[in-house]
């Protein structure tokens, strides 16, 4: 017996309880990429996490379509939602120091030379990064939701072998870093969320 509900009926609120909170979860995010804020992602955040709790504390899953359609939600939600969450993370780490390019990029200033008579003008690094991040969070939540959470280990190592050349800088380092923990964090609490629901 299932908190006095019929099985199906706890399904229902269930899937309907994932859905809504991926819903919003999603459409606060999409907001957050026009104008960002703290206070949406939060909401998010919250939502995805609360959910999250529910389905792994629920005694029945997800019905399997239902699953599939839930499963096509969060993988918008983790590889949409990553991006502005991932960019206030890195604001809220950098303080604002580093000057970002329109494709995710840093603006790094070169080690200046004594007796150098002007200041060099900044190297872009991390190029591509908004991209590159896409492409994890998607790689990551799919990964998650079919069971084969040994390939975020891959896609790790891919990512720093290709960033491997860029990383000697500070800045370039502790953006890679923290960009790609909060990035994988999101994509695997949202897959998580899925595989929950319906294994």
């Amino acid at each position: 017996m299932a908190l006095f509900l019929p099985e199906p009926l706890w399904m229902a609120a269930v899937s309907i309880l994932v859905f809504l909170a991926l819903a919003t979860a999603l459409a606060l995010c999409v907001v957050s990429l026009r104008r960002p804020s703290t206070s949406p992602l939060a909401v998010a955040t919250g939502l995805v996490v609360a959910a999250t709790v529910v389905v792994a504390v629920s005694p029945v899953g997800v019905p399997t379509l239902v699953g599939a359609m839930l499963a096509l939600l969060a993988v918008a939600v983790a590889a949409v939602g990553g991006n502005p969450i991932t960019r206030q993370v890195l604001e809220l780490a950098t303080g604002g120091r580093v000057r970002e390019t329109r494709d995710g990029g840093i603006l790094v200033a070169p080690p200046r030379v004594d007796g150098a008579p002007d200041e060099p003008d900044a190297v872009a690094l991390l190029r591509g990064g908004t991209t590159i991040g896409y492409l994890e969070r998607l790689a990551v939540v799919i990964a998650v939701i079919a069971g084969y959470p040994e390939a975020i280990a891959v896609v790790v190592a891919v990512k720093g072998i290709g960033r491997f050349s860029e990383l000697a800088a500070a800045e370039a380092r502790e953006r890679f870093i923290i960009g790609t923990l909060a990035s994988l964090l999101w994509a695997s609490v949202v897959g998580a969320l899925i595989r929950l629901a319906i294994w």
